[in-house]
């Protein structure tokens, strides 16, 4: 840190509130929004909190002047927690933003119009951000982390104050619509980014039944950016609720209203949007993943056109831990029975060009033989009990002749395509 003088400390700092007091005056929305960006780490905020520690009283400066005091509550607690993350001190650097972004909510639900409704996103991120980095300092130093979970409660105060029907009903009589409720999705991200961060995603069912049900809400007027992080966060949930149709739905318009420039945003979509097309049947073009850098799925996908087993179970074992965190690793090893399916048509269309007229009559020993060459080691009982399942699921049709060994195909569409609906529907 550089040397700065008791002038230049006062001149920052009084500089600093003029520029708050401003924007808040002009409604200068732009402005406060960059006053209150802690993790941009620019130069001003920076240089703003090496004369906090030095001047330390910047408490009598904002009761010096009327104009100052009157956000008194909000700078006081903005200031300390401004030096508190300069020093590198991030759990006291979140109390006291924590401090601030209360009395910051408390000041916005009084004024009359939404002017600061991106000043309030800014807080919003920043209490997560900071809650993040705080309870990697408490992890650090062998305590529980606990903040997150703070900031959760404090973004729930947050949406409760946009979704109040009185405040709503209060700025429709006034101005005709209710321009602070399309924050409430913003908001709803950032509580959904926290619940997935916790593991506590069953939290995340209250406020979609408050954002899909409440008629207070017009989902159409919320910013293009917000719905497509709610409809990708709340795809994730289908999946992993193994709701496939509609988790295609959800991250399907998530991808296809994307900004096409945001590549990262795009491969995150495509991380759950794959598997999901995979389970119903809809394999990608191997360029798509090649654009995204997918290469996890590049021998997923191949398993599933050629058939083989063998390069599916090796895929998932390759990328195991990648596919655990994510949460997709149970959905592609259910692709098994797709697999299964392909390789029983391989060993069709082989027979049907060798002995057309008993094509349909699969052996279970030829079946065994095949898997034996993907060094698959089944016997005929273990084969006979995946083919009753793939005839149970409607992946084969046709029946099992138990004492011949022999799975009987139907004539017609032996092998039905799933036309984008899960297996076994």
């Amino acid at each position: 840190m550089a040397y700065v003088s008791m002038g230049e400390a006062h001149r920052r700092i009084t500089e600093y509130l003029n520029r708050f007091c401003g924007a808040v005056s002009y409604q200068d929305s732009p402005m406060l929004c960059r006053l209150l960006s802690f993790s941009s780490n620019s130069p001003s905020l920076l240089s703003l909190a090496d004369a906090l520690n030095v001047f330390q009283d910047a408490s009598s400066l904002i009761r010096q002047s009327d104009k100052f005091s009157e956000y008194g509550e909000i700078l006081a607690h903005l200031f300390r927690s401004l030096q508190s993350y300069r020093v590198g001190n991030l759990v006291e650097a979140y109390l006291a933003f924590e401090n601030f972004a209360n009395a910051f909510v408390q000041e916005f639900r009084n004024w009359e119009s939404a002017w600061a409704l991106e000043a309030l996103y800014v807080v919003c991120y920043e209490i997560r951000i900071l809650a993040e980095k705080a309870d990697k300092e408490l992890t650090s130093n062998g305590k529980s982390p606990e903040k997150l979970k703070a900031a959760g409660s404090l973004l729930m105060k947050v949406f409760g104050v946009l979704a109040d029907p009185y405040l709503v009903f209060f700025f429709l009589k006034l101005y005709g619509k209710g321009p602070k409720r399309v924050g409430a999705l913003y908001v709803t991200c950032q509580l959904f980014k926290t619940y997935f961060k916790l593991g506590t995603v069953n939290l995340c069912r209250s406020v979609i039944r408050s954002i899909e049900t409440a008629r207070i809400f017009d989902y159409e007027e919320f910013p293009r950016r917000d719905k497509v992080t709610y409809m990708y966060y709340t795809g994730r949930l289908e999946v992993f609720n193994e709701n496939f149709p509609a988790a295609d739905t959800k991250l399907s318009y998530a991808l296809q209203h994307c900004n096409p420039k945001r590549e990262r945003n795009i491969r995150m979509i495509l991380k759950y949007l794959i598997p999901v097309k995979l389970s119903l049947g809809i394999i990608p073009k191997d360029e798509l993943l090649q654009k995204y850098n997918l290469h996890e799925y590049m021998n997923v996908v191949q398993a599933l056109r050629k058939g083989d087993l063998r390069l599916l179970r090796h895929a998932l074992q390759e990328h195991e831990d990648r596919f655990l965190r994510s949460g997709v690793y149970l959905v592609l090893e259910k692709l098994e029975l797709q697999v299964y399916q392909r390789l029983m048509k391989k060993i069709y269309i082989i027979q049907k060009l060798s002995d057309p007229a008993r094509a349909h009559q699969l052996k279970l020993e030829v079946i065994a033989k095949a898997l034996r060459w993907l060094e698959i080691d089944m016997d005929l009982d273990e084969v006979e009990c995946i083919m009753t399942i793939l005839i149970y699921k409607n992946l084969v049709k046709g029946y099992l002749a138990h004492k011949s060994k022999v799975v009987v195909l139907s004539k017609q569409d032996p092998f039905p395509k799933l036309n984008g609906k899960p297996v076994g529907s």
